[in-house]
C-alpha cells in the first residue's frame, strides 16, 4: 500500500498521463473457460467466491485468488492481461514512437549535474548518451567556491568515478540505487542496490583509494545508510516481515555483517526508524516516527559506540525533528559558540514552530523538558514550517505560504548580535528568497558543507525548467549555475500557468493549477476559453504530500498537442498547511474525492474542458483518489489513468500481515478493530463500489508492477477484473520486473511515459502531432 516515503508519482515525467476521446477500448468478454489470449477477447478472471467477515458484515470477493503471486495460473492471467492491453493499443504504436522521440529529442542525453563541494572534492553525476543510468564521480577541488566548468559529454581531467550505475546494473532487468554516502574525508563510499524492485537493498562499502569494494556485504537493508565522518562505521536500517524499517544497526567496516551491533529496535508497529547525520556532521540522529508521533535520539558522531539519548520523549500526536546548530555566545564548540538543537515541532502549533534547546548531555538518562525550549520562529497559521537546516552562520527554513513552497534564511550574526539576545524572547528574522513568477517552487538544494559562503537552492515552475542558483550569503548576489536544458528551441513564453479555485461540496475553496501552450488554447478578450480543450486532471491527496509547480520535458508532448495540464490540490495533501492534510484523512477522507470531483466540475463549468475531453490521473494514493472519483462521477471523465493504484484499500487495511498495514492505520483508520472505520472505508474503496453495471464508465488504464511492496499488484488486478465483469472498458498493464516506482532506467521510463501519453492523447482525441 502507499507510503509517504514515496513521493506522489509525477504524472508527466514518471507514471501516469492520460487523455479522452473517441471509441472506448473494445473489451469484448470471452465466455468463461475460453483461452485468455484468444484473438479479440479480453482475459476473464474466473469468479472464485471467498467470504470476508468483519463487524457482522459478510463480503463476497470473487477475485481474491489473484493474490497468489507464485501461482502459475495467476501469472498466466497477468500475462494475458498484458497481451490484451498491447493488442488493444497496438494502433498507438506510431504515436508512442513519436512521443518517445520527442522526449529524447528535447533531452540533453549527455548531461551533468552542478558539482557540489564537500571537503577536498567536487561531486557530481553525469549521464552518457545511450546509457540508462547515471555515473557518480568527483574531481579535486582547489580553494574556490565556484563549481568547476565541465562540458556535458566530456570526461574532465582528474575525474574519479565513484559508482557507474550502468556497470552495477549489467545483467539485471531492474536496478535501483538506495543508500549512497561518502565519508567526510572522502575515503569511503557506502551504497546499496536493489535489482528486483522489492526494495530489499544489498549494502556494500567501497574503498575510494582503490575503487574496489571491500568484503563488507549486508543483505536486506533499507535505504538511508550513513557513514560516520571518519568512515569507520556504517549505520543502517533493516525491515521486519511487514516491510517496516524497525531496527538500526552499526557495522564496523572490515568486520563480518554477523558481528553488526543492534543500536535500536522499535517494537511499536506504527513506527518507522531512520538514521542520519546533522548538517554539521557532529551528531548522529536516529528518528522514529508514526504518521502522528515522533521521537529523536542523538549521539556524538565522534563517539559512534556510545549510547543514544532521547531528545524529547514521545507524546502521542506530537511530531518533531531536530538539527544541530552552533549559536553565537556562551560556552561550547564552534569558535566560541554554544551547541544547541533546533527542534521543529507541532505541540500546540498546528503548522509547526521552531525552538532551540540544549543538546542532551552525554550519559543523560532522561529526555529534555520541552517546556525549557525557547521559541525562535513562532507558530503562524498562514505559514507551514516544513524543515530547518543549520549552517555555521545561518539557519535555513523550508516553508509553505499561499500554497507555494519557499525558502527563507536567518543570518545568525544579525539575529543574535550579542550574547544577551541569544536568551531574549525575540523571534528570529527570516528573509525569503524571491522568485518572480505567479506559481513556483523553491527548495534547498544539496549543501553538504557546514561552513560555506554560498547557499544552493533550486527553483522551477510549470513553465520554467529546474534552475540551480547559488546565493552569496554575505551579499545576496545570485549566481545561476545551471538551468535544465530543453533542446529544440523551448521558449517559456510560449506557455502559460495559472491558478483557479473550485468550490467543494462543503464550500471549501480548492486550488487548481493549470498550464497550457499559449497558441493551442484560445481565450477570448475576457480570458474565457473560446471552446473546451482536452485536459488532463491530476490529483493525489494523502500524507500531506503537495503537488507543487514543476517543469516536465515529457509534458510538452501533451501541451504542444493542445492538452491543458491541471493539478487538483485536494485536501489530504499539504498545499495549504497542516489543516489541509487533517481535513482529508481518517474520518474526513472523502473530502479528497469530492474535492477532486469539484475541481473537475469547475473546469467543465468554466469552459476549460468538457467531460468527453477530460481524463483523471492519479498514482498510488492518487490512484485511490481517481478510482473513488470514478465511482462518484463516472460521467465526468472520458478516461481514468491509475498508476499503481491503492484501489482495494479496505481489503489491505484489514490484514495486518500485509506490508505497512499497521503503519498506515494512522492515515486511513483501523477497519479491523473499529466498525465505524470499516463502514467508512467500505463506502469509498473503489473496488468495493464498482456497480453491477459499469457499462457507462469511461475508459480505464491501470498500471502496476509485480514486485511492488507498497501497493500490491493484486489491487489493480482485482479492480480491473471487477470493472470488466461489470462492462467497463478497463485495461491492465503490469511490469513483471519492477516495483512501486515502475521500470528503471531513463530510456525504459521514457517508453513507459510514451505508452501512457499515447493512451491519454488517444482518449482525448488529441493525438495529432
Amino acid at each position: 500500500m502507499p507510503d509517504d516515503l514515496t513521493p506522489a508519482a509525477d504524472p508527466t515525467t514518471t507514471a501516469g498521463d492520460a487523455a479522452p476521446d473517441a471509441a472506448p477500448d473494445a473489451a469484448t468478454t470471452a465466455p468463461a473457460g475460453a483461452p485468455a489470449d484468444a484473438p479479440g477477447q479480453a482475459p476473464v478472471a474466473e469468479r472464485r467466491p471467498t467470504v470476508r467477515s468483519h463487524h457482522g458484515d459478510d463480503v463476497v470477493d470473487d477475485y481474491e485468488w489473484l493474490r497468489d503471486k507464485e501461482s502459475p495460473e495467476v501469472l498466466a492471467h497477468l500475462a494475458a492481461e498484458n497481451a490484451w492491453t498491447q493488442a488493444q493499443l497496438a494502433h498507438l504504436a506510431p504515436l508512442r514512437q513519436d512521443v518517445f522521440g520527442e522526449i529524447k529529442a528535447r533531452t540533453q542525453e549527455a548531461d551533468l549535474s552542478v558539482p557540489v563541494r564537500m571537503g577536498a572534492f567536487w561531486y557530481y553525476t553525469r549521464t552518457e548518451e545511450g546509457r540508462q543510468y547515471a555515473i557518480h564521480a568527483r574531481v579535486p577541488a582547489a580553494g574556490e567556491w565556484a563549481p568547476p566548468s565541465i562540458e556535458p559529454g566530456t570526461v574532465p581531467a582528474g575525474e574519479q568515478v565513484l559508482l557507474d550505475q550502468n556497470a552495477a546494473a549489467a545483467g539485471h532487468d531492474f536496478f535501483s540505487l538506495g543508500s549512497f554516502d561518502v565519508s567526510e574525508d572522502g575515503a569511503r563510499l557506502v551504497y546499496a542496490v536493489d535489482t528486483t524492485g522489492d526494495e530489499r537493498f544489498v549494502l556494500r562499502v567501497r574503498d575510494l583509494a582503490t575503487g574496489e569494494d571491500l568484503p563488507d556485504v549486508v543483505e536486506d537493508t533499507f535505504p538511508g545508510a550513513v557513514l560516520t565522518p571518519d568512515g569507520r562505521y556504517v549505520f543502517y536500517p533493516t525491515v521486519d516481515d511487514a516491510w517496516r524499517p524497525y531496527r538500526v544497526w552499526r557495522h564496523e567496516v572490515g568486520t563480518p555483517a554477523a558481528d553488526d551491533v543492534l543500536v535500536l529496535e522499535e517494537p511499536d508497529e506504527r513506527f518507522w526508524v531512520g538514521v542520519g547525520l546533522t548538517r554539521s556532521r557532529r551528531y548522529l540522529v536516529v528518528e522514529l516516527g508514526s504518521k502522528t508521533t515522533s521521537e529523536a535520539h542523538v549521539l556524538e558522531a565522534d563517539d559512534p559506540t556510545g549510547e543514544l539519548r532521547v531528545v524529547w520523549a514521545r507524546r502521542d500526536g506530537v511530531e518533531y525533528t531536530v538539527e544541530h546548530a552552533v549559536l553565537p555566545g556562551g560556552d561550547g564548540d564552534g569558535e566560541g559558540g554554544r551547541d544547541a538543537l533546533l527542534v521543529l515541532h507541532n505541540d500546540g502549533a498546528e503548522n509547526f514552530e521552531l525552538v532551540t534547546t540544549d543538546v542532551p548531555a552525554r550519559g543523560a538518562a532522561t529526555p529534555l523538558d520541552p517546556a525549557a525550549a525557547r521559541v525562535v520562529v513562532p507558530h503562524d497559521p498562514a505559514v507551514r514550517l516544513d524543515g530547518v537546516d543549520a549552517f555555521a552562520g545561518h539557519v535555513v527554513l523550508s516553508l509553505r505560504r499561499e500554497a507555494l513552497p519557499r525558502v527563507a534564511v536567518v543570518d545568525l550574526a544579525d539575529t543574535l548580535a550579542d550574547t544577551a539576545r541569544t536568551t531574549a524572547d525575540q523571534p528570529w528574522a527570516a528573509h525569503e528568497i524571491d522568485v518572480d513568477e505567479p506559481l513556483f517552487s523553491v527548495a534547498l538544494d544539496t549543501n553538504p558543507t557546514w561552513e560555506q559562503p554560498l547557499l544552493r537552492v533550486q527553483h522551477t515552475s510549470f513553465v520554467t525548467p529546474a534552475t540551480v542558483v547559488d546565493v552569496d550569503l554575505a551579499t545576496g548576489e545570485r549566481h545561476v549555475r545551471k538551468q535544465q536544458p530543453v533542446l529544440g528551441g523551448y521558449d517559456p513564453a510560449d506557455y502559460v500557468q495559472r491558478r483557479e479555485w473550485a468550490t467543494a461540496e462543503d464550500g471549501t475553496h480548492v486550488p487548481i493549477s493549470l498550464v497550457w501552450r499559449r497558441d493551442a488554447v484560445t481565450l477570448d478578450g475576457s480570458g474565457t476559453r473560446a471552446e473546451p480543450a482536452p485536459l488532463l486532471l491530476y490529483g493525489y491527496g494523502a500524507y500531506e504530500s503537495s503537488i507543487d509547480p514543476y517543469f516536465s520535458v515529457p509534458r510538452l508532448s501533451l501541451l504542444d498537442r493542445g492538452v491543458v495540464f491541471a493539478v487538483a490540490h485536494v485536501r489530504g495533501g499539504g498545499e495549504l498547511g497542516r489543516h489541509w492534510y487533517d481535513d482529508g484523512k481518517l474520518a474526513h477522507k472523502t473530502h479528497t474525492f469530492t474535492d477532486f470531483v469539484a475541481c473537475g466540475r469547475h473546469l467543465v463549468e468554466t469552459g476549460w474542458t468538457a467531460p468527453e475531453r477530460m481524463v483523471a490521473d492519479g498514482a498510488s494514493a492518487g490512484g485511490l483518489t481517481v478510482g473513488a472519483a470514478l465511482n462518484l462521477a463516472p460521467g465526468l471523465f472520458a478516461g481514468v489513468l491509475a498508476g499503481v493504484p491503492f484501489v482495494d484499500a479496505l481489503t489491505s487495511m484489514l490484514d495486518p500481515s500485509l506490508p505497512l498495514t499497521v503503519v498506515e492505520w494512522d492515515e486511513w483508520g483501523d477497519p479491523l478493530h473499529d466498525a465505524e472505520v470499516y463502514a467508512r472505508m467500505k463506502a469509498y474503496s473503489p473496488y468495493e463500489n464498482v456497480p453491477d453495471d459499469a457499462s457507462a464508465y469511461p475508459r480505464v488504464l491501470a498500471t502496476t508492477s509485480l514486485h511492488d511492496t507498497r501497493v500490491l499488484y493484486v489491487e489493480p488486478a482485482k479492480w480491473v477484473a471487477r470493472l470488466r465483469a461489470a462492462g467497463a472498458p478497463a485495461l491492465l498493464k503490469i511490469e513483471m520486473s519492477a516495483g512501486h516506482g515502475g521500470v528503471s532506467g531513463r530510456y525504459a521510463r521514457w517508453e513507459e511515459i510514451a505508452f501512457e501519453h499515447a493512451w491519454t492523447l488517444d482518449v482525448l482525441g488529441a493525438a495529432r502531432g
